[in-house]
């Protein structure tokens, strides 16, 4: 692991302490020009905090939502992004490539 992954696990264990709900997204594989590779991190708390990156921002503010859909549901979600989709364009993944971002709640 690296220290940029430390930091981030132990803002969520420090969230989780708190008595935060938290979530987090993971980049599960990705396809062509993508970028963030796999095993990236985001982490995001009830208060809309967030650190990592699982996009360098293109797709960030999607993921987000959809961590706040999961903390309040309970249940994860897959996400895919990529130039054929229409969301993809509309959160600026125009890069040619596809990334799958798995979102769980944090307990």
């Amino acid at each position: 692991m690296n220290t940029d992954n430390d930091s981030l696990f132990e803002t969520l264990r420090q969230w989780r302490a708190a008595g935060k709900s938290a979530a987090l997204a993971t980049v599960v594989s990705t396809w062509g020009s993508s970028p963030r590779p796999a095993g990236s991190h985001l982490a995001v708390d009830a208060d809309g905090h967030f650190v990592g990156s699982v996009s360098g921002g293109c797709i960030e503010g999607a993921v987000i939502e959809a961590a706040e859909q999961v903390m309040v549901s309970g249940q994860a979600r897959m996400l895919e992004f990529g130039v054929s989709d229409e969301q993809a364009w509309q959160v600026g993944l125009a890069c040619g490539g596809r990334v799958q971002v798995f979102v769980e709640p944090v307990e």
